[in-house]
């Protein structure tokens, strides 16, 4: 039976991917990138915002790993957005 928080989280997140997609379809800058990056930054917020005050639900400490797997993606759109940037003869 799922708690409270968790369905506050589940919706959260569903409503942030589905307002995003529709955005940047709406604006005509839906990639697969800039997705990705603006659903991560909503995981987050949602996290944050259902966060509970007193105890950790074994639940939420496994969202870490995704976190973990979140960041390492975003780092690497990052890093492969710098490259082309920067001209040839740098690196």
């Amino acid at each position: 039976m799922p708690t409270r928080r968790r369905e506050q989280f589940v919706i959260g997140n569903m409503a942030w991917l589905l307002a995003s997609l529709l955005v940047l379809s709406l604006l005509g800058s839906l990639s697969p990138e800039l997705f990705f990056v603006i659903s991560l930054i909503g995981f987050l917020v949602v996290i944050e915002l259902t966060a509970p005050f007193a105890v950790t639900p074994t639940w939420r400490r496994r969202l870490k790993w995704v976190i973990g797997i979140g960041l390492l993606v975003f780092s690497y759109i990052v890093i492969r957005r710098i490259l082309e940037i920067l001209p040839p003869g740098i690196i």
